[in-house]
C-alpha cells in the first residue's frame, strides 16, 4: 500500500502541500483510504480495514476516512434482476448475498471497528451497508480515537438504481460531531450534490466535511472543491480503487452490459480521492493510480480565514430573505402507544 502524500517532517515520506510552518496544537493529520472491499467477504474486509488502519496510523494520522460502503460493498454494475414490473431469481439471490454481507448497527463488526479506532489512537469515519431488518442502508459510523461509538449517517437520497437495494435515510441522522480535532460529519456521494442538506451541515458548524463516495469522474473534482470553499471547510473525499478482479467471477457475479468488455485487471473504479482546504486548495491527491494512503496536515486556522471571505450561514446569510427547517425527527413507520406510555412512566 503505497502513502500518495503527506506532510511534516518525517523523511520517509514526501509532501504535496508544505504546512509546517502551522501551529502544531490546531494541526490535524488526516488521511483518505483508497482501497477496495472484498467483495461476499465481510471479515476479510474487516481484516483489510485493520491493516489500512494501522498503516495510516504509523504515519501519524489522526483521522481516517474509509470509503462509501467499504465495509459490505458497493455492487457496481449490478442490476439485481429488476427491470419495471419484475424481479428475477437471481437478482433476488443476488440481494439475498448481499444482505448477508451487511452489518448491524449496533453489532459486532461495530464493536471491532470501535476496537480498531482505539487501539490506533484514531478518530475513524467508515462507509458500510447497514442492515435494519430486511431493509439496507448506505450508511457511514464515526468512532472517537478512545473507541467509542459517536453515531451514524444514513445516505438521505440514493441514487438511479441504488434505490432497489438501499432504503432512505431520514433527518436523523445528519450529525456533526464535536471533536478534540475539529467538528466531523459526512455525506455520502450525489447527496453531497443536495444544497440543502449542505447547508444544514453548514449550519450544525462542520469543520471536517468527509464526502465517501463511488463517484471517480474526473468532474466529481470540482463539486469537492466548490463544497470546501462554500462551506469553508476541509473535504476529505475517499473512493474505492476496484478491478474486475475485486469481484467474484461471473456467472456469480456480472457487470451488465459491460461483462465480456473486462478482463480480471480492468478498473471499474479509478478512485480519485482527494484533501482540499477551505481555501480551495488541493492538499493531497486526486489519485488514479491504485490503492492508496492519502495523507494532508489540516491546518484549522484555514478555516477562519477562509470564514473571513464568506461564512454562508453567518455574515454572507440573508435569514429575512432565505431560510431553511431541517426536520430532524426520526420517521418511523410504525410506532406503539404502549411504548410511549411506558416511556413516560419511567
Amino acid at each position: 500500500m503505497a502513502l500518495v502524500s503527506t506532510t511534516g517532517n518525517d523523511a520517509a515520506v514526501f509532501s504535496e502541500v508544505d504546512m509546517s510552518s502551522s501551529d502544531s496544537s490546531s494541526t490535524v493529520r488526516a488521511t483518505v483510504i483508497q482501497a477496495s472491499t472484498i467483495f461476499y467477504d465481510t471479515p476479510a474486509t474487516l481484516d483489510k480495514a485493520e491493516r489500512l488502519l494501522s498503516e495510516a496510523a504509523s504515519y501519524g494520522s489522526q483521522l481516517v476516512v474509509f470509503p462509501e460502503a467499504f465495509i459490505g460493498g458497493y455492487p457496481r454494475g449490478s442490476n439485481f434482476g429488476v427491470t419495471i414490473g419484475n424481479r428475477t431469481l437471481k437478482g433476488k439471490e443476488d440481494f439475498r448475498k448481499y444482505h448477508a454481507s451487511a452489518i448491524n448497527v449496533p453489532g459486532p463488526e461495530v464493536d471491532r471497528l470501535g476496537a480498531m479506532a482505539g487501539k490506533y489512537k484514531v478518530f475513524l469515519v467508515m462507509g458500510v451497508i447497514e442492515k435494519d431488518g430486511y431493509t439496507l442502508y448506505c450508511t457511514v459510523l464515526f468512532f472517537d480515537n478512545q473507541g467509542g461509538y459517536l453515531g451514524k449517517h444514513r445516505k438521505l437520497m440514493p441514487t438511479a438504481l441504488e434505490r432497489i437495494i438501499w432504503g432512505f435515510g431520514d433527518g436523523s441522522t445528519v450529525p456533526v460531531f464535536d471533536t478534540q480535532i475539529g467538528k466531523i460529519g459526512a455525506a455520502i456521494c450525489w447527496e453531497n450534490k443536495m444544497p440543502l442538506l449542505r447547508t444544514a451541515m453548514y449550519a450544525k458548524g462542520i469543520e471536517i466535511y468527509c464526502a465517501p463516495t463511488a463517484d471517480s469522474r474526473e468532474i466529481w473534482q470540482a463539486s469537492m472543491t466548490h463544497i470546501a470553499l462554500e462551506g469553508g471547510c476541509f473535504v476529505l473525499s475517499a473512493n474505492q480503487f476496484c478491478r474486475r478482479k475485486d469481484y467474484p467471477p461471473p456467472p456469480e457475479y456480472v457487470f451488465t452490459g459491460t461483462e465480456e468488455d473486462l478482463t480480471p485487471e480492468s478498473v471499474v473504479c479509478a478512485g480519485g480521492s482527494v484533501i482540499i482546504s477551505p481555501s480551495g486548495t488541493v492538499l493531497a491527491g486526486p489519485n488514479y493510480d491504485g490503492e492508496a494512503l492519502i495523507t494532508a496536515d489540516l491546518d484549522l486556522g484555514e478555516i477562519v480565514r477562509a470564514k473571513f471571505d464568506f461564512d454562508v450561514v453567518g455574515h454572507y446569510a440573508r435569514p429575512e430573505v432565505l431560510s431553511l427547517i431541517v426536520k430532524d425527527d426520526a420517521a418511523t413507520p410504525v410506532s406503539f402507544t404502549s411504548e410511549k406510555t411506558e416511556g413516560s412512566q419511567k
